[in-house]
């Protein structure tokens, strides 16, 4: 990539859904009204709208469903997070590496520069670098990067196909009368507001693993294990056994965040990940180093 080329790692991602827009622009202005006709048109002009080969979309350029579109979002100033990524493990394939809290994965809201993908893009100098999974950015721990795109699919199905094992690690009030290990199946449907989750009456789409790792004193340390994937899945689980995470800003009841107070993180960390490589059949097996402070 030239020193001129757009940094793509920067840039967010939208999919061209099956419809009948006229033009990508109509598109834009449809699925993002608050940006408005005139400012999409503008970065447009601009180069800051581009296809999936980097080229870019100029005003009047047709509708394709299926197609990818990359564009550069108008943020202002952004507050540093002054904590630290670890790169635990680096090869021609993979790149593991260890996110602190407060720190989002991907470029989303207010935060571009100030995520782990663009840290770690920077540091390595690979712009093809893609996480492969996400955590939530009040969660710590490990998170893995493809690092080359031939063989990116190979290591998305092992998620996909749920063939990777994850541990998480958790501070949440004492369960004595409960006895573990035990599994969590329930159903977790969106709530209210729309960024919250909540469990529901119905057949089962979420399961979780737990386990008690230390029981001293009035925050008990869990060792969690989902076996799916639903958004907030182990910190909505946590909440329905009566033992919200220590930490946790949305359950049971959301508080307004103040982006500059770090005292008070969730204590949740992505402490292990497990799985064989599609590769060469090697176990692979990465761990955090971080410890939750009670």
């Amino acid at each position: 990539m030239s020193a001129s080329s757009p940094d793509l790692s920067a840039a967010s991602r939208v999919h061209l859904p099956e419809g009948t827009w006229p033009t990508v622009l109509d598109f834009l202005v449809d699925r993002f009204p608050s940006v408005g006709r005139d400012a999409w048109a503008e970065r447009m002009r601009e180069g800051r709208v581009l296809g999936a080969d980097g080229l870019p979309i100029a005003v009047g350029d047709p509708f394709r469903a299926g197609a990818v579109v990359r564009y550069f979002r108008d943020v202002g100033a952004e507050a540093v997070i002054p904590f630290a990524e670890r790169i635990v493990h680096v090869d021609e394939h993979l790149v593991v590496v260890d996110k602190p809290h407060f720190l989002p994965v991907m470029p989303a809201g207010r935060f571009v520069e100030e995520t782990l993908s663009r840290r770690v893009v920077r540091a390595l100098g690979n712009p093809d670098l893609v996480a492969l999974h996400r955590l939530d950015r009040g969660t710590a721990g490990l998170v893995l990067f493809s690092a080359c795109p031939s063989t990116r699919d190979a290591y998305q199905r092992l998620f996909r196909e749920r063939r990777i094992d994850k541990t998480y690690e958790a501070l949440a009030a004492p369960l004595p009368d409960l006895t573990f290990p035990l599994t969590r199946a329930t159903r977790i449907e969106r709530g209210e507001p729309f960024f919250r989750m909540r469990e529901v009456d119905g057949e089962p789409n979420a399961w979780t693993r737990i386990d008690t790792i230390d029981r001293r004193g009035d925050r008990w340390r869990y060792a969690l294990q989902p076996v799916t994937g639903r958004k907030h899945q182990l910190r909505v689980h946590m909440m329905g056994l009566g033992a919200p995470l220590i930490g946790d800003a949305l359950y049971p009841d959301p508080m307004t965040e103040d982006p500059t107070d770090f005292s008070n993180p969730l204590r949740l960390l992505a402490s292990e990940l497990r799985f064989v490589d599609p590769l060469d059949g090697r176990e692979r097996v990465f761990r955090s180093d971080r410890i939750l402070d009670d």
